[in-house]
């Protein structure tokens, strides 16, 4: 079992920076982040491998750089010329399920994260 908790989040302008934590208890084979807005879908923001191998939504590429510390038991999102876009609830995740090869891409997918944070809204307005 893992437990994340996530922090960092808050209110900015449009243009402006945050950058979000997540603690976890232990560290996993893969953590990512995950957004979620009202009436739709969480969706995979990015994620990153214990080897460093990292994936990006097309949304957010160049813009967010997700990073970890050397235990991997800290995870961060720097999120950089936030857009209104931008806002949404994000959520923690961390999974343990195994890669075909190092170079193999962290999916961005729900339901290969078993652990999940409580979330931290994030609101960027014009």
């Amino acid at each position: 079992q893992v437990q994340l908790v996530e922090s960092g989040g808050g209110s900015v302008q449009s243009g402006g920076s945050l950058r979000l934590s997540c603690k976890a208890t232990r560290p996993s084979n893969y953590m990512g982040w995950f957004r979620q807005t009202p009436g739709k879908e969480r969706e995979g923001v990015a994620a990153i491998r214990v080897n460093g191998v990292t994936n990006y939504a097309d949304s957010v590429k160049g813009r967010f750089t997700i990073s970890q510390d050397d235990f991997k038991t800290t995870l961060y999102l720097q999120m950089n010329s936030l857009k209104p876009e931008d806002t949404a609830m994000y959520y923690c995740a961390a999974g343990n399920r195994r890669f075909p090869s190092s170079f193999s891409v962290p999916d961005l997918n729900r339901g290969d994260f078993d652990y999940w944070g409580q979330g931290t809204q994030v609101t960027v307005s014009s």
